[in-house]
């Protein structure tokens, strides 16, 4: 199964988990894993849709690896979806993402408690990207089960460590 990874972070240098998780997955050279990085991509927010768009055709699994920022994602994820999942390929008529996985990899500055419906958050992340799922329905895709690494701000490098081979075993057992 081919995944694509669409990394979304806007200050990558400054990331711990994000830029670790992108090196480490780059560092797999792993032929049906792709890492693409689309603030590095599309510096001036400028997205080529049509490429794009053949990217996503060329793999079954799309994970969206992105930090949780005020219970959403990244601005240039928003953009990406509002103008590469467009009427007429993603939805209605071509429905390009039928049949494909579609999940999302996150890491929150928050921990797993405070993202209960007890907790500081009030919801769980799943609840958080229950937007992402809606979207796979519209448009015929499969929504899998997303990954999140929980208290990213201020990692140790322990946790850090930790939270690699979770996630390379998260995306290859995507089947």
């Amino acid at each position: 199964m081919k995944k694509l990874v669409i990394v979304v972070h806007p200050h990558m240098e400054e990331s711990k988990v994000h830029r670790t998780w992108k090196e480490e997955l780059l560092k797999l050279n792993d032929p049906d894993i792709t890492v693409h990085d689309i603030y590095e991509a599309y510096p001036d927010g400028v997205i080529d849709v049509e490429a794009e768009q053949r990217l996503v055709e060329k793999h079954d699994c799309i994970v969206f690896q992105f930090p949780v920022y005020w219970y959403s994602s990244p601005a240039l994820l928003k953009q990406w979806e509002d103008e590469v999942l467009a009427p007429g390929w993603a939805y209605p008529g071509k429905y390009a993402l039928e049949g494909k996985y579609i999940t999302c990899a996150v890491s929150t500055a928050g921990s797993n408690d405070d993202y209960s419906k007890h907790g500081k958050a009030g919801y769980t992340v799943d609840e958080v990207l229950l937007p992402y799922r809606l979207t796979a329905s519209f448009i015929h895709a499969v929504y899998r089960p997303s990954f999140t690494w929980y208290s990213a701000e201020g990692i140790s490098p322990e946790h850090l460590k930790d939270s690699v081979p979770a996630y390379i075993s998260f995306l290859r057992s995507i089947q």
